[in-house]
């Protein structure tokens, strides 16, 4: 075995982040732009595994070298209010003074409610809503000179929470304070909330919605990481090996950390060597991805999917409607029920009217093998 740099783990940040280029640039250029402007807000649409909480806190150290405090990424709950006002407070301790207030004016900057640094009195602890608190937070770090950057990972739908974190955010812009925000989750969550109607306001923020992989990039960042490591592999399996990530950036991580994992610096790869960590990683990605999703789904969802797996034609496959509906003994109508649960739950997507494929890689293929 030799030194790697992969780290397929959810969760774990790689040390190179693969064909996000341009959304962690825009977002930058948002933050050095005044506040207010559209790219300080956005939404990240992403299928499972597509690299969304890696890409937060990308974001995240990328922010923090721009004099931004931040409220690292936190998961939608019901305590989700109460915990970015914690992290606000204690990554923002440092950059204010516990011995000189600010003084108190008639201007809309001025700050009251604080015992001493970023700590709240106890009555506006104790009584105070989220609203008052963050607002009180980003005007005392906008006099100083900071901002603050939200992360939200694992949006939810009619989240009374998000609700009011985006009805704070908007009129903290409205003041012209230093703020920005990152949301992500799965397509249909990011499209439930902004058909809220009480979140038009993010109909103004950037959507991205990150895409596969290209082939390209998994195929370069696998020539540069294999050379860092010491290992020749030829070209055309290093190929093999970026195509069968089929996109997914934690199959890059996997099939790479398989691959070195199996080889001495300094050793030639071989055919055999690759087909083996390709066949791993596939195993290691249908436990945790495949296996999880599907035990979060209704038997009928599954029974969809089973339906979607009769179809030939590999990963590339597409299902039409209809007949999905005919293997599954029901009509149309009642499939299309099904059809749009999975699409919100990022494990189908649509392919044309009428017709739907696989958005988890590898999915078709376990489904097959546990029938």
């Amino acid at each position: 075995m030799t030194e790697t740099i992969f780290s397929p783990s959810f969760g774990n940040r790689p040390s190179y982040l693969v064909g996000r280029g341009s959304v962690i640039s825009t977002f930058i250029s948002g933050l050095e732009q005044e506040p207010g402007n559209r790219d300080r807000a956005m939404l990240m649409l992403g299928q499972r595994g597509s690299g969304k909480t890696v890409l937060l806190w990308e974001l995240a150290d990328r922010a923090r070298k721009l004099g931004f405090v931040v409220a690292t990424p936190t998961v939608a709950s019901e305590d989700m209010l109460e915990r970015i006002v914690e992290k606000i407070q204690e990554a923002g301790e440092p950059y204010v003074s516990k011995h000189h207030l600010p003084k108190l004016t008639g201007g809309s900057l001025s700050v009251f409610g604080f015992s001493a640094g970023l700590e709240f009195t106890r009555d506006v602890q104790e009584t105070k809503s989220f609203q008052f608190k963050l607002t009180q937070l980003a005007r005392k770090l906008t006099e100083q000179g900071h901002g603050i950057l939200i992360l939200i990972d694992e949006l939810q739908a009619n989240s009374p929470e998000i609700r009011q974190l985006v009805t704070a955010y908007q009129e903290l812009v409205g003041e012209g304070l230093n703020v920005a925000l990152v949301m992500a989750g799965l397509p249909g969550a990011v499209s439930a909330t902004l058909n809220d109607r009480v979140l038009t306001f993010l109909n103004r923020a950037r959507k991205v919605t990150l895409e596969p992989l290209s082939v390209g990039d998994v195929d370069a960042y696998y020539q540069r990481a294999f050379e860092e490591l010491g290992l020749d592999i030829p070209g055309d399996l290093r190929l093999d090996a970026a195509r069968a990530t089929q996109g997914s950036p934690y199959m890059l991580q996997l099939i790479g950390y398989n691959i070195a994992n199996r080889c001495q610096a300094g050793e030639r790869v071989t055919r055999e060597l690759v087909d083996g960590a390709i066949e791993a990683s596939k195993v290691d990605f249908e436990n945790d991805v495949c296996e999880t999703t599907l035990a979060a789904l209704s038997d009928q969802d599954v029974a969809f999917l089973a339906a979607m797996a009769d179809d030939e034609g590999g990963e590339d496959a597409v299902s039409r409607i209809s007949d999905v509906a005919e293997r599954m003994s029901v009509t149309p109508d009642y499939a299309q029920k099904y059809r749009r649960r999975l699409i919100d739950a990022g494990v189908i997507e649509q392919a044309r009217r009428g017709y739907v494929r696989f958005a988890v890689p590898y999915m078709a293929d376990y489904l097959r093998s546990q029938l």
